[in-house]
């Protein structure tokens, strides 16, 4: 449900082509899954950012930050409310041995500007298809290295619309979790601290992890990257394959027959058969094994029967 003052209101903070009413949030997330949003907003400066913030919050509407949907199903009936979307924030400067990336810059190519640089410490983030924004959230790492691991501090904007800047110390890293969504921050820009490297040893790292991701990955449909975490003492890609569930489908999802840490949206899918086949899955290897599988991917957003 759209409301012509909010409108014009959040013209007024940004700009007309900056605030998009009624849009479809499958053109904004990996798994091309998703409802309408009431109100697209895409913030091109911090202050911007800001009064957005301070306005849902005057106006007492509901407001949700999406990243670049990589992560993420947004369920049938989409989202209610102010819907911000940092993908204009994208700038990336090397000073030294450090890197300031705006939190709408995908970590591949903070991890390609560190190549360029001849930095070492982010060669793991180039297989990671989220924005650093979404890359701090879940604390996002792959081959043996995680954000944890080189990041120095960040500037956010907290609930009430304040800036603050923050320590690596102070966001809790932790194994793909972080304390930014229970204190409802909402990252603008992250500052890399990494070590001089020699550009052919770099880059020899990330050709292999390319490889090893493109040739284990299904990228050739759309997906929301791993769906579980890791259990235990376990793959969850193991459990799924040896529970029998590599080329199962309800609807248009199937589980990867590449990966079947994967589920792949391989013919028009809904969000709901999405969700169901994650749940069938879940179910299927407690049974089996008696190992609970425990979401990576986040869900969120209305059911279409609302």
């Amino acid at each position: 449900m759209t409301n012509h003052h909010v409108y014009e209101r959040l013209v007024r903070v940004t700009s007309s082509e900056n605030v998009l009413v009624n849009e479809p949030l499958k053109n904004h997330t990996y798994t091309r899954l998703g409802g309408e949003a009431d109100y697209f907003v895409t913030p091109t400066t911090y202050k911007q950012v800001q009064e957005i913030v301070k306005l849902a919050n005057h106006e007492n509407i509901k407001f949700t930050l999406l990243g670049n949907g990589s992560n993420l199903i947004v369920k049938d009936g989409g989202i209610r409310g102010i819907v911000m979307n940092l993908n204009k924030l994208t700038t990336i400067e090397t000073n030294g041995t450090t890197v300031v990336a705006q939190s709408g810059a995908r970590i591949i190519d903070v991890s390609r500007e560190a190549l360029s640089d001849k930095l070492t410490g982010l060669e793991f983030a180039c297989g990671i298809p989220g924005s650093v924004g979404g890359a701090l959230y879940m604390n996002a790492g792959a081959y043996g290295g995680e954000i944890k691991d080189v990041l120095e501090s960040t500037i956010v904007v907290d609930p009430q619309g304040n800036l603050l800047t923050l320590t690596a110390d102070e966001l809790d890293l932790e194994y793909r979790s972080s304390n930014i969504p229970d204190k409802g921050y909402i990252v603008l820009e992250a500052t890399f601290s990494l070590k001089e490297g020699n550009y052919e040893e770099i880059k020899a790292v990330m050709d292999d992890l390319t490889f090893k991701r493109e040739s284990k990955q299904p990228l050739e449909y759309p997906s929301c990257g791993s769906v579980f975490k890791r259990p235990p003492g376990y793959f969850a890609g193991k459990l799924i394959q040896d529970s029998g569930l590599q080329g199962q489908q309800i609807g248009g999802a199937q589980v990867s027959l590449k990966h079947a840490g994967f589920i792949v949206n391989k013919d028009e899918a809904t969000a709901q058969e999405y969700i169901d086949l994650i749940k069938h899955v879940q179910a299927t290897v407690h049974d089996k094994f008696g190992v609970r599988l425990e979401r990576e991917v986040r869900i969120i957003g209305d059911d279409l029967n609302r």
